[in-house]
């Protein structure tokens, strides 16, 4: 999946995003794995305990490194100028949610009445500028501005960390030392080319910067200087770098301009929903063959090959998902949050909301319960490959093979009173 636009190292933390602004929700699945900070790093090898001194050990090995890599010493110096360990960078990367939302609870943050309201105020202040955007690179207004909506609220909250302390801190920590000292090369390079000062680069603790939230290797492929004035300023007050940076982004993944995203259907009685799977794509005439329509009833319409998505499981909304579905979680590799860009994206556009209800009397099963789920499947001969807490293919597959043993509905969604089953 490779590059995103946030590394899946930072998945759990997402804004979903990236800014971890308090009016963004936090991705429902794919929680942080713990810091190993003093203990062990990404590949074993014992790290020291977090310190001043030891930062400043890995700091002058780091420069001999990027200078390697063409960062000139003038470069290095001024950027890693008042630098220092932030031991906030450090407790943010070990947070690991024990509780974590349920889809519904995600969207009704992600896709508030306020977050709609402020899109569609954005899309007549902006308009000019996003129809110029939507010429030239062929991506739907209404998505960047819900991408936009996602990451920083519409560029009210972007982050204020360092972008060089930060990844500078979670490369010295070592939990995902590859991959932050790749980060903080490509920012040096950024700096180097002149496109923003090492105090204007300022972002999330793990690194993504401006309105939409790039990580330094990603903004070096495809941010774009959309105002013509040499710099490609996703920093800016004024978002049009940033929003025509996303819509490059986009369209390099191949993204459909007019076409949906997914469309909500209504599922036929007796549906196999071991078929509801993101990987099972279908011509559009296979499900319409087995009775799959719009929730209007209307007939399933054609944008190439589709998938059913059940988020809630069986008891609630589902979804036929298309190529652009797809694209989107190029850009953040969540299910939660490639429905919510959707959704809200739609809404801006005057769209409504899901007709069929969620089902909101369901508990979401906590990160703890649900490593003692995968456990237990395992266990009972329906492996996971792994307890970790984060429902994924695997998992779903094993879920949906123990409710079939059972005589269940197979929707492979996690419950309660499956756990209980499961003891």
């Amino acid at each position: 999946m490779k590059p995103l636009h946030i590394s899946a190292f930072f998945a759990g933390v997402m804004l979903s995003g990236c800014a971890s602004q308090p009016a963004s929700p936090q991705a429902p699945f794919s929680p942080q794995a713990p810091a190993v900070t003093g203990q062990t790093n990404a590949t074993g090898v014992p790290t020291s305990p977090a310190t001043e001194a030891g930062f400043v050990q890995w700091r002058n090995g780091f420069r001999t490194k990027a200078i390697g890599a063409g960062i000139a010493s003038r470069v290095f110096d001024q950027a890693f100028a008042g630098v220092r360990l932030n031991q906030e960078v450090i407790r943010l990367d070990g947070r690991q949610a024990e509780f974590t939302k349920p889809i519904w609870e995600y969207l009704d943050s992600a896709v508030s009445q306020s977050r709609v309201t402020t899109g569609r105020q954005k899309l007549g202040e902006l308009g000019t500028t996003l129809a110029a955007i939507e010429q030239r690179y062929g991506v739907d207004a209404e998505v960047l501005l819900a991408i936009w909506g996602m990451e920083t609220n519409f560029g009210s909250y972007r982050g204020n960390t360092s972008t060089i302390e930060g990844l500078a801190t979670l490369a010295y920590e070592g939990r995902r030392r590859a991959f932050a000292e790749e980060q903080l090369i490509a920012a040096l390079k950024i700096l180097q080319s002149g496109d923003t000062t090492a105090e204007r680069m300022r972002g999330s603790w793990a690194g993504a910067m401006g309105h939409t939230q790039f990580m330094p290797t990603s903004y070096l492929q495809y941010a774009q200087d959309f105002t013509g004035d040499g710099r490609r300023d996703i920093w800016s007050d004024d978002p049009a770098d940033a929003l025509a940076s996303t819509a490059h982004y986009l369209a390099r993944f191949g993204w459909q301009q007019g076409a949906p995203w997914g469309v909500e259907v209504r599922l036929p009685a007796g549906f196999d929903y071991s078929a509801a799977d993101q990987n099972n794509l279908q011509p559009v005439s296979y499900w319409r063959s087995r009775g799959i329509t719009t929730i209007a009833g209307q007939p399933l319409p054609d944008h190439g090959d589709a998938a059913i998505l059940v988020p809630a499981g069986a008891r609630g909304p589902a979804f036929a998902i298309f190529h652009n579905f797809k694209v989107i979680r190029r850009y953040n590799n969540a299910t939660s949050y490639a429905m919510g860009v959707g959704h809200l994206g739609d809404r801006i556009a005057g769209g409504g909301e899901f007709q069929r209800p969620w089902p909101r009397g369901e508990r979401e099963l906590s990160r703890s319960e649900k490593m003692e789920l995968q456990r237990r499947l395992t266990e009972r001969g329906f492996d996971t490959r792994g307890a970790d807490g984060v429902i994924g293919p695997n998992s779903i597959g094993a879920i949906r093979r123990f409710q079939q043993s059972l005589g269940l509905t197979a929707d492979g969604y996690p419950t309660e009173s499956l756990l209980q089953r499961l003891r």
